[in-house]
């Protein structure tokens, strides 16, 4: 059988779509089937009607089932959050850093790491020339369509086409 490798992305994604349906998959079996009998007893739930007893076990569910789901939408968005510029997830908002260091301008080929850490390495023939700038506010916004971003520097109209390097 052929070994399947997975890239820290395709991971990412599946990790998401598992947590997705955990919510689904995590009804506990009643309380009284997860304690021994002397634990039961010594929690003093012996003493609780069987309808006190069922709704302690309806409340022990839906809260497993709220925790689990806050869980799922925690690691569903991180995981979007790190490897948003990969992918686009169906977001429109802009990725806005700064770049560390020096701005001189676009040119194709260029790379600039934001204080976010990720870096981006512009792909068309878009020119900036003549700008220096230490630090600037950065905006990178994807394409109505497509995979495609776009960056612009604070104080100027031109961007450029980007992809995420890393």
């Amino acid at each position: 059988m052929p070994m399947i490798r997975l890239r820290p992305l395709d991971f990412s994604l599946a990790l998401v779509a598992l947590l997705a349906l955990a919510p689904a998959a995590y009804a506990q079996p009643p309380v009284e089937q997860q304690m021994t009998p002397e634990q039961f007893k010594a929690a003093g739930l012996d003493k609780l009607s069987p309808q006190e007893l069922a709704n302690l076990n309806a409340w022990l569910n839906n809260t497993l089932k709220v925790e689990t789901t806050k869980a799922a939408e925690l690691a569903k968005d991180k995981v979007e959050t790190e490897n948003r510029g990969f992918l686009t997830f169906g977001k429109s908002d802009p990725i806005v850093g700064r770049i560390v260091g020096e701005f001189r301008g676009f040119a194709p080929g260029r790379s600039w790491t934001l204080d976010n850490g990720q870096v981006w390495e512009q792909i068309d023939s878009a020119s900036l020339a003549g700008v220096r700038k230490t630090d600037p506010q950065v905006r990178i916004a994807p394409a109505v369509i497509g995979n495609k971003w776009y960056m612009q520097v604070e104080g100027h109209n031109t961007s450029a086409g980007v992809r995420r390097v890393k």
